[in-house]
């Protein structure tokens, strides 16, 4: 069973699409109910991935191998380890969180929009399963077709722009990472003597560095797009304000982690010279994201606009922890992954229950809503608070480690990023000011209803999340850290040390250098 667990988990939302085809003429109350068990059904399936995942070992587990084109070394080839294990279970875990949240949003092709909710699913989780570099590409380009119809079909006024936006921005990165593949592949050849898609098989050949530069910037800059980093974080704005909540929760909760993992799948352990040498280029953009996120966040009078903003700054953090390139910082990228998928995601919900009774998103509209919707004011309060770190909460468990791996990294880095938390404080704690706080001005506020037991049931899930990962990190630790680890191995040390300088360098100050691989 466990062989095969991983690739029922990954197929299973298309039973529910296939399902949903046949009941075209049913009712969208029936399509709703069905496209809800089914993800409910590859939550289920997902959750004996973690209990049982063995604890201390960097091997991939649940791993599956089927040939599929031998001739070009190219098999369906699964597995996991740490690192792709929790953002396994967040998608599963909140695909049913968005399907519930959007029960009475979505009116119009309610089977086509859960269609393209439930094909990104196995889109999603087919990326981050995939062990085979061409299975692992189609996975990639076959997530970007339904997001491009959740925009499209059920987003905003300016929704084609946005898609189209999002579309060119994504293709390029894409095209490049192809080309990069081929790449991979006709070198393996040439030194195996035989094909390979494999890439355990890939992570033990000794690329030269020349090609490593290049191939670092082709997936790079794939995976800087995704996540996305300074500058090439124009698209994410502009996509979440105009995606359905459903979309943008999918989005911020899932999608963007895909840059993440790639960085730390394939550019760090197959392209380890090319690594070291990036470091001070992509953490430095790191930092200005952080930073610029934040002060863009501050001014946005949208509410929507204001939490894409502040994805832009906190998916810097991930990208500084994971160059850090020590355990502190690397774990710490992996914890906040999650950490933003839960907290960004319930604040993208928590703007849509709002904009469904006001329907509008403008901070100035708002205002004593805390009076009025106290259960909802709730719910916004823990939710703030995690995002902006606070003890206690999940988002202070992933900001503390990435920190306490830039300072390792390099001092200045540590110090520049830092401003980013206070930063958060202000303009979050600010906007929930505007929001609940003080006289109700409009008279529309003074008879919203507060939230019904469907969105209670919707925000308790990730409230534990976000609670229960702030008071106890440690199983989420105790499993990636072996795959930290092995990444790190893969990073040869004396050129870590060496380059440790040349941060400090890129940045035009003088700090005390440290090593990136501190224990």
């Amino acid at each position: 069973m466990h062989s095969y667990l991983l690739t029922f988990i990954i197929f299973s939302p298309l039973v529910g699409v296939l399902l949903l085809i046949l009941l075209q003429k049913s009712s969208a109350q029936v399509q709703r109910v069905v496209g809800l068990l089914t993800s409910l059904v590859t939550f289920a399936l997902s959750i004996p991935l973690y209990f049982n995942f063995q604890v201390g070992t960097d091997a991939m587990q649940f791993t599956q191998q089927v040939p599929w084109i031998s001739q070009w070394g190219i098999n369906y080839f699964v597995g996991i380890d740490g690192i792709s294990l929790f953002l396994i279970l967040l998608t599963t875990f909140i695909t049913p969180i968005i399907l519930l949240s959007a029960w009475n949003a979505i009116k119009e092709h309610v089977s086509g929009f859960i269609i393209s909710l439930l094909v990104m699913e196995t889109g999603i989780l087919g990326v981050f399963s995939a062990l085979d570099l061409f299975l692992f590409y189609i996975f990639w380009e076959a997530m970007l077709v339904p997001m491009y119809f959740l925009i499209g079909i059920w987003g905003g006024k300016r929704r084609i722009y946005a898609t189209m936006k999002f579309v060119i921005y994504t293709m390029v990165g894409s095209l490049l990472m192809l080309v990069a593949v081929l790449g991979i592949y006709f070198y393996g050849k040439s030194v195996l003597d035989h094909p390979t898609m494999n890439l355990l098989t890939l992570y033990t050949l000794d690329i030269p560095r020349n090609m490593q530069t290049w191939l670092f910037l082709a997936f790079g800059l794939s995976f800087a797009i995704k996540i996305p980093l300074f500058p090439f974080h124009t698209w994410l704005p502009d996509a979440h304000v105009e995606a359905p909540t459903a979309g943008s929760v999918i989005l911020a909760g899932v999608l963007l982690k895909m840059g993440g993992y790639g960085f730390l799948r394939y550019c760090l352990p197959l392209f380890p010279d090319a690594t070291i040498k990036f470091i001070p280029l992509i953490a430095v953009l790191a930092i200005i994201g952080i930073i610029y996120g934040a002060l863009v966040a501050m001014v946005q009078p949208d509410l929507k606009k204001l939490v894409a903003y502040s994805s832009v700054s906190h998916l810097g953090f991930v990208v500084l922890g994971i160059f850090a390139l020590n355990p502190q910082g690397l774990s710490g990228g992996v914890i906040q992954m999650v950490n933003h998928g839960l907290s960004t995601g319930a604040l993208f919900l928590i703007v849509g229950m709002i904009y469904e009774r006001r329907h509008t998103r403008m901070i100035e509209d708002f205002g004593g809503l805390a009076k009025v919707l106290p259960v909802f004011a709730a719910f916004f309060m823990i939710v703030t608070l995690s995002s902006i770190g606070l003890p206690g909460l999940n988002g202070f468990v992933g900001e503390f480690l990435i920190l306490l791996g830039a300072f390792q990294a390099n001092i200045w880095y540590g110090v520049f990023a830092a401003t980013g938390v206070i930063l958060a404080a202000v303009y979050m704690l600010w906007m929930f000011q505007r929001v609940m706080f003080g006289p109700v001005k409009h008279e529309e506020n003074k008879v919203l209803k507060d939230l019904s037991l469907r969105e209670i049931v919707v925000m308790v899930p990730l409230i534990l999340f976000i609670v229960g990962i702030g008071v106890y990190p440690k199983p989420i630790l105790d499993r990636i850290e072996p795959s930290i680890q092995n990444v790190m191995r893969k990073v040869p040390v004396e050129v870590s040390k060496q380059n440790s300088k040349d941060a400090e360098n890129f940045l035009g100050v003088i700090g005390e250098g440290t090593d990136y691989n501190a224990e």
